[in-house]
């Protein structure tokens, strides 16, 4: 067969070979399409399914039935299983608040006094509160704002809510670390405690953000749902935040806000220029029920100040 014959003979032959792989070639890429779709649709039904309870609950609490179906059909909305977890595992005496008290640690905090030298100053005369102390919060709290969580506050605080479900209660605690976990009766007893606190810290975060007109579903914070560089939990935050440079918003991501509103906080639970040392520490202890944190703020405080 010479040359020409076998260009007639490929030209003539080749497409029945080719159009079958074609044709397979679409059908592949047609069932990958089909197969996609019904993940994604799976995935958006099991996120609308998977917070049921909890929301009916608050549909049942005054939220509409339309905002909060939108709001957990968001496909960033999930179980917080990681965040959730140290809540049954965290052990406040581990924490290093050394770190806090360090040369560069002071350096940075005083750098930021003078930074936000007027709204410190304003939050002071307002509220009392001595901006060392307002300094200390946030350095230990968020690192002066450069640390702020990077959890979704409302896939914490709805997973949290949903442990009275049982089946949800039983993954989080099979997803434990059994060298790390805590008894089960301790385990039960936490979980019907912590699952009611959130529940209410969630619909504090409904309220706050619908009035600040935020998507709740953006906000970021920490493990225990607190968020901004106060590290507020929901319920102070639409409570005892303020708007420290009158923009008309209270952001609590914003330092001015920040600033005033941990001032507000202190002065609401008793704080007042002329407290002692003892009184002082019985204020910082309910912002954070910790001695070794209360005794670090105050250390902070004083080198501040020297």
């Amino acid at each position: 067969m010479n040359k020409q014959d076998i260009y007639h003979y490929y030209q003539n032959f080749l497409p029945f070979f080719i159009m079958p792989l074609i044709l397979f070639s679409i059908l592949i890429i047609d069932v990958t399409y089909i197969v996609s779709i019904t993940s994604a649709q799976a995935e958006d039904d099991q996120n609308q399914n998977m917070f049921n309870a909890v929301k009916s609950r608050l549909v049942k609490d005054g939220f509409s039935t339309e905002y909060i179906d939108k709001i957990y059909r968001d496909p960033e909305i999930s179980l917080e299983l990681k965040g959730v977890s140290l809540f049954f595992v965290h052990s406040e005496s581990r924490l290093n608040y050394e770190q806090f008290l360090s040369d560069s640690a002071i350096q940075r905090a005083s750098n930021y006094i003078k930074k936000h030298e007027a709204e410190l100053a304003n939050a002071e005369s307002i509220y009392g509160v001595d901006r060392t102390v307002i300094t200390a919060i946030m350095l230990v709290e968020t690192r002066l704002g450069t640390n702020l969580g990077s959890r979704n506050v409302i896939n914490v605080l709805s997973t949290m809510s949903s442990l009275s479900d049982t089946a949800h209660r039983e993954r989080l605690w099979n997803f434990l670390s059994k060298e790390k976990r805590i008894t089960r009766n301790k385990f039960d007893k936490k979980a019907d405690s912590k699952s009611e606190w959130a529940y209410n810290e969630l619909k504090s975060l409904f309220k706050y953000s619908t009035r600040e007109g935020i998507n709740p579903v953006e906000i970021k914070g920490s493990y225990a749902g607190a968020l901004g560089i106060s590290q507020f939990m929901p319920s102070n935050a639409l409570i005892l935040a303020k708007d420290g440079d009158s923009d008309g918003k209270i952001d609590l991501f914003n330092h001015a806000d920040a600033i005033h509103s941990i001032a507000n906080y202190l002065k609401h639970h008793g704080w007042r220029p002329t407290l002692n040392r003892e009184q002082a520490h019985k204020v910082l202890y309910r912002y954070n029920h910790s001695d070794p944190y209360v005794e670090t703020l105050l250390k902070i405080s004083d080198r501040l100040k020297g």
